[in-house]
């Protein structure tokens, strides 16, 4: 039997329409809802389209969008700068800044500027620490898509054993940590682990974060596992066209897997989901609904 297509559009659709109503309420309550982001680069760049669907979709969920340019030049002043003026303004409750940023200018460290409080993407040391804690934070927006990816399938994550291929610390780790918070049992582990493709085929869910085309095959997956595939890679095919795929075999997955995500189409529309959402969060948390 085929496997179900966990569709990250459909469902992202389902999440923009809660984000729209939720943004109302805030917006009831004498709250305004806005999303500030930096973006220093110069032309026509991947993170300028980015930037400009980012505010066309905001507008149509009824969120405020201001993105603030500088020179794509800039060093790690002018940009730090920028984060610690809209840290300041009472005015902005939710800030992120656009990647990559400019050549010299280290992301981490404009990243960790941002107040935690405003951090929307969930990259500031201290949200993901307030993760593993277990406290109340804005989760990595990948993680938190990936995690409500699997609980859109319907089953129950208590006691089940996951398998998280990629720990990097904004997406692979966040994920486990999710998952454990909903107790399920997890196994953290990199593509050079030992016995991986046993470990894999053990799991009833496998969450593959990796980047490496290919990684995850059928012989990994158990009959009827949930497999989301957060892996993103741009290969050339036969025909000499570049496309986008993901670390799963997805057609030969499918023949074995109950559920699998697709790439793209998958986690992707569902990590935008997440960043409005925990915008309006953001929102919420200052009116005092959350």
């Amino acid at each position: 039997m085929a496997a179900k297509i966990i569709d990250g559009k459909a469902l992202a659709a389902r999440v923009r329409e809660g984000i729209a109503a939720r943004a109302q309420v805030v917006r009831d309550r004498g709250g305004d809802v806005r999303l500030d982001a930096i973006l220093a680069c110069s032309g026509d760049s991947p993170a300028r389209v980015y930037a400009h669907k980012q505010a066309s979709t905001c507008a149509d969920l009824g969120i405020g969008y201001t993105l603030h340019e500088l020179d794509g030049g800039c060093g790690f002043e002018a940009a730090a700068a920028r984060v610690r003026a809209l840290n300041e303004d009472p005015s902005v409750g939710a800030i992120m800044a656009h990647l990559p940023m400019p050549d010299g200018v280290d992301a981490y460290e404009v990243q960790r500027l941002i107040d935690p409080e405003k951090d929307v993407e969930g990259v500031n040391p201290a949200n993901i620490g307030n993760i593993v804690y277990g406290r109340s934070s804005l989760a990595p927006c990948t993680g938190l898509a990936a995690v409500r990816m699997v609980e859109s399938t319907g089953v129950e994550l208590r006691g089940k054993r996951c398998v998280v291929v990629g720990a990097g610390d904004v997406v692979g780790k966040p994920i486990a940590v999710l998952l454990m918070q909903r107790e399920a049992t997890v196994v953290s582990c990199n593509e050079w682990t030992w016995g991986l493709e046993e470990l894999c085929a053990s799991a009833d869910i496998v969450v593959s974060a990796v980047g490496r085309p290919g990684l995850i095959t059928a012989a990994m997956v158990k009959p009827g596992a949930v497999v989301v595939d957060v892996g993103t890679s741009r290969v050339e095919g036969a025909d000499g066209k570049t496309r986008t795929v993901g670390d799963v075999d997805f057609d030969a997955v499918s023949a074995v897997a109950g559920w699998v995500s697709p790439v793209p189409g998958g986690v992707g529309p569902m990590t935008v989901a997440a960043l409005l959402s925990n915008v309006v969060e953001a929102a919420e948390r200052r009116v005092g609904i959350a």
